[in-house]
């Protein structure tokens, strides 16, 4: 089995950039990991006619998360090869229905990044191991916080750990603390991982691994001590500005999707 990364370049606003990695399991059948953003099949379609594949042999899409940049092109890929779709419980609702992720979950240029909703095939949970053809298996390891059920995806010690953990220099964006300090334990904790393979970053050795994951338990505490240093009860907004001063995080005064990471820092209070 092979393992290709695509990186897709998307904007969330004019002013925002981003981007995040589908993978590709190159074996018998395809696979992907995570979908990425809605048109982003076409670039899709180009990589694999590159490696001489097509996209009419993919036969799984396992998303980690249902945020709209890693489902995107899940609903056009299904309809156009019949593959099967897996994803938790926890987030299957949002995939299903992208109106309702709307409502819940308003980021801007929601649409044009989520695409379409797409039904979920397969539900998997923390444990499932998943036979796919001779020698391809994938386990499935629970690794909430980031969303409220995000899962990774562990296939002959290769370990996709979507958007599951924090990194300096990034937006740190998670719903859940005491979820998120779990998932790093537990990332630690997995065996027989060689290699790692964000959807935000570049793949990772273990050792490199290790000190990324140590890196996000610093941050996230000290995202928590500044928000409980400097809650005074204003509002989330001027919260949020101070926050982004004292931290020097500037380019973050207006990213709803931090705001919602200090607001829930805020709520979880002191542990």
């Amino acid at each position: 089995m092979r393992v290709h990364q695509i990186k897709i370049d998307f904007h969330v606003t004019e002013q925002i950039s981003r981007f995040v990695y589908v993978y590709i399991l190159e074996a018998d059948s395809l696979y992907l990991i995570d979908a990425g953003v809605y048109g982003c099949e076409k670039q899709i379609m180009g990589y694999l006619e590159n490696i001489g594949r097509d996209i009419s042999e993919i036969k799984g899409i396992f998303l980690t998360h249902a945020h709209p940049d890693h489902i995107g092109s899940a609903a056009w890929v299904q309809e156009h090869t019949g593959c099967r779709i897996y994803a938790s419980e926890g987030e299957k609702r949002w995939i299903e229905d992208i109106d309702l992720q709307f409502r819940e979950r308003p980021v801007p240029n929601f649409y044009q990044l989520a695409g379409k909703s797409s039904k979920v095939d397969v539900v998997v949970k923390d444990g499932d191991k998943i036979e796919l053809e001779d020698n391809v298996a994938v386990s499935v390891i629970r690794t909430a916080g980031h969303s409220c059920d995000e899962v990774s995806y562990l296939i002959d010690g290769n370990l996709f750990i979507g958007d599951s953990v924090p990194v300096r220099g990034d937006i740190p964006i998670f719903v859940n603390e005491q979820e998120i300090k779990k998932t790093l334990h537990i990332l630690k904790e997995v065996e027989g991982v060689k290699t790692y393979f964000p959807a935000w970053d570049q793949i990772y050795t273990a050792e490199m691994m290790e000190n990324k994951l140590n890196e996000a338990g610093a941050l996230i505490n000290l995202l928590k001590k500044t928000v409980l240093e400097l809650d005074d009860g204003a509002g989330l907004p001027v919260l949020m500005e101070q926050v982004c001063n004292e931290l020097k995080m500037p380019r973050l005064k207006n990213n709803p999707l931090f705001s919602r990471t200090l607001e829930c820092l805020r709520q979880q209070g002191v542990d």
